[in-house]
């Protein structure tokens, strides 16, 4: 991995400084030596001022980026963790301050001011991070493996308010811990014949990647041919590839063991079908530390082909940060690394415009060498080209009219008003997960007001982690998502083609297979672009898959899902637009069994402030609680605890959910739900298929508890819905799934149109 060239990085500070760089003095590191993640360490930055030395009241400050989710930083408590500690050469007494938010993106630092006295040139300030002197076990680092985590020493030698940074930044490598879960990744839809790839990685216990093993051995269903039965790995190797054939058509899962044959992990379902669809695995939102994030772009992209194992990626940085050689950069690195058949990269960027102007969008273009249109230059220097900015949505669609680009909607920092302003030529998708939190919300908004999107799922991550990235310890809730996309062959021209048409759907994270298709009696008329916004006659069908616009004379038109899973299927909810018309379950009511599901889920509301914090408790009564075991706990060192018959748990929610699930011993007994925002009383033995649901307001703030039977294995599912078209206007059908593992997936509509002559 390499440091970030300072002329790439979007960085406005200072804005004055009183003399030149070298006059403010020089900082050093101790010790500069690899560290574990999550491990208690101590720190020395050793400041030596400079030749205006700090007068009374001058500070130095030391700060770290945005996503650093260590121990919080404290100055009061020396024996607790996280302290900080600082001493002068002279005596002059230190005054030591945590600032939450100082500047983007170095967005945590500890300021040490002088108080009563002066530094001259040549003493020195030592600050200690992790100071254990009294008792203290250190400073907890970050759950994030990284290259080079940074301390940027900035001084304000007059005392002016105004910090002159000192280069370069110090830094320390961040490792990834031991191997605690392995991944088989295996690629998206096939044909019989072509040679495929699997990928295999190692984790530690926070999601990084981690060293693999040696001894591990490699088996798969009869028919998947061609693979190494043992894998040769070298030292410092967290994931390789191996290459396989499918003699026919079927359905195969691959197997990795250790050299005792424990079964270690096992694929993601490997659909292999005649066809002349294939489906691609893809997660296109996510930045790196020249912006907002952590590590360079090179190795963004290399995580995204090598780790994540992704056919498709793109690189989205917040446009008033990127600087010229930036986006020169992005561009060039996009075409160096885009390969046919292999892995596919557009050139892109985020416009990240305030809501109130039309909110947060990703641009990806077909070819590199365009123009960045900025929604500003909030964090640039460089004001020359300002005129080129579009300060609004409404501004930006009419700038990117003539461009080969598309647009997707999403909520990130600054939520998406997708009321604001549409052009269906350029907005073509809404994202619905990240690691953001679950956002339907954005979709029914846009199915509401008639538009004709489809549906992503991506990271939306600043980790350097696209298409595997869990949220650590901050206050990000989620697992990253995947966009699977649908297409003939890997290029450019067939997933441009593939995203206009909206043939694409979203995952909370797991690879799982799903397909939704109308089928019609009669021939109706398939129209491969917007008919309302777009010239072109339509083309005669039998049959519209997901993100298609097609329209017919029948009132009633069957619905076919498919759905291949590597978890077994809680259930599949079938939605016109804002409604569940049906919802398909692999059981009846007559399966359930002593099994049930608590899930906490929702948010406070649509912007940045949108996390909700559950702290409370789920007890058994009549009953005991014979096992129990977390649902989307990706945090932990947040509270999850069995204390008794009692469940005690913390957790935060951004739209979508966490839970538990309960093993219990009596099917007649009662559960009693207390938390700080709902409490409710359910006696199990009279809940039914359908979830009983405890609201606590907010945006879809809920308790949800859900039956399941005591044994539930079904990882397929096939069912045929007959939907009702409407006699005016669209039938936005799309499909929603949960799997037992926690994860979901989101289809794009297919939207259904009664023909204008019946």
């Amino acid at each position: 991995m390499q440091s970030i060239a300072n002329g790439l990085m979007g960085d406005v500070a200072p804005s004055v400084e009183p003399g030149r760089a070298g006059d403010y003095g020089t900082a050093i590191l101790a010790p500069s030596g690899p560290v574990e993640i999550r491990s208690f360490q101590t720190f020395n930055v050793v400041y030596t001022a400079g030749k205006f030395g700090l007068d009374d009241t001058g500070a130095i400050r030391v700060a770290f980026r945005f996503v650093q989710d260590g121990g919080l930083l404290q100055t009061s408590d020396p024996a607790a963790a996280n302290f900080v500690s600082a001493n002068s050469s002279n005596g002059v007494p230190l005054e030591l301050l945590v600032e939450p938010y100082p500047e983007r993106p170095w967005l945590i630092a500890v300021r040490i001011t002088v108080t009563g006295g002066f530094i001259r040139p040549e003493d020195t300030i030592t600050v200690t991070f992790g100071d254990k002197e009294g008792g203290s076990p250190g400073w907890r680092m970050q759950t994030i493996s990284e290259a080079d985590f940074g301390f940027r020493v900035s001084v304000d030698a007059c005392a002016t308010g105004q910090f002159a940074v000192l280069e370069p930044v110090l830094s320390v490598p961040v490792v990834s811990g031991p191997a605690a879960r392995f991944c088989v990744v295996g690629p998206g839809v096939h044909r019989p014949g072509e040679t495929l790839s699997l990928g295999i990685r190692a984790e530690d216990a926070w999601g990084n990647p981690a060293q693999l093993p040696e001894g591990l051995q490699f088996s798969a269903a009869p028919g998947l041919e061609g693979f190494p039965s043992t894998l040769a790995v070298s030292t410092g190797v967290q994931a390789l590839r191996v290459e396989a054939i499918a003699t026919h058509a079927g359905v195969y899962t691959a197997r990795l063991h250790d050299e005792d044959g424990r079964l270690l992990a096992q694929s993601n379902p490997i659909v292999v079908r005649v066809g002349e669809q294939r489906s691609f695995w893809g997660d296109l939102h996510g930045q790196s530390g020249e912006t907002v994030g952590i590590g360079s772009i090179e190795a963004y992209m290399a995580f995204a082909r090598d780790v994540a194992f992704l056919d498709v990626t793109s690189h989205q940085a917040n446009d008033f940060q990127v600087t010229n050689a930036f986006w020169d950069r992005i561009n060039s690195l996009s075409a160096e690394l885009d390969v046919p058949g292999k892995f596919i990269c557009f050139p892109g960027y985020e416009w990240s415009g305030n809501t109130p102007v039309g909110g947060d969008h990703n641009v990806f273009f077909r070819d590199e060498g365009r123009q960045i249109r900025r929604s500003s230059h909030a964090m640039l220097h460089d004001r020359r080209d300002l005129d080129t900015d579009a300060n609004t949505l409404t501004e930006l669609f009419a700038k990117l009219a003539d461009e080969d680009c598309v647009l997707w909607a999403h909520v990130g920092g600054r939520p998406a008003d997708v009321a604001y302003a549409h052009d269906p030529k350029l907005r073509t998708a809404v994202e619905v997960h990240s690691n953001w939190g679950t956002f339907e919300w954005i979709l029914t908004d846009s199915l509401r007001l008639g538009h004709r999107i489809g549906v992503v799922a991506n990271s939306d991550g600043h980790k350097g982690r696209p298409g595997a990235g869990g949220p650590g310890a901050t206050e990000f809730g989620a697992y990253g998502g995947l966009t699977c996309f649908l297409a003939p062959s890997l290029d450019r021209d067939a997933i441009f083609e593939c995203l206009r048409r909206r043939h694409h759907y979203g995952t909370s994270g797991a690879r799982m297979h799903l397909d939704v298709r109308a089928r019609f009696d009669a021939e109706a008329t398939l129209y491969t672009r917007d008919p309302e916004h777009f010239d072109g006659t339509g083309l005669p069908v039998r049959e519209a898959i997901m993100g298609d616009i097609v329209q017919t004379g029948q009132s009633r038109v069957p619905v076919s899902v498919q759905m291949i899973a590597g978890s077994p299927i809680e259930r599949v909810d079938v939605m016109v637009g804002e409604d569940c018309v049906e919802t398909l379950r692999t059981y009846a009511a007559d399966d359930l069994g002593q099994r049930l599901r608590v899930y906490w889920q929702g948010a406070e509301y649509r912007g940045r402030g949108r996390n909700t914090h559950w702290h409370g408790s789920v007890e058994v009564r009549g009953g005991e609680i014979a096992d129990i075991f977390p649902v989307n706990h990706w945090n932990h060192e947040r509270q999850f605890e069995q204390q008794g018959n009692r469940l005690v748990f913390d957790a935060v929610t951004s739209g979508n959910y966490a839970g538990a699930e309960l093993q219990l011993t009596e099917v007649n007994s009662e559960v009693r739900i207390d938390t700080n925002l709902v409490q409710g009383i359910q006696a199990v033995h009279e809940m039914g298929v359908d979830d009983v649901v405890l609201d606590a307001g907010g945006l879809e703030r809920q308790i949800r508890l859900r039956r399941l039977p005591d044994q539930l294995s079904e990882c397929t599912l096939d069912a045929t819905v007959n939907i009702s078209v409407k006699a005016t206007g669209d039938t936005p059908v799309w499909v929603r799934v949960t799997t037992l593992d926690g994860h979901q997936a989101w289809s794009s509509p297919i939207y259904l149109l009664r023909d204008r002559g019946t």
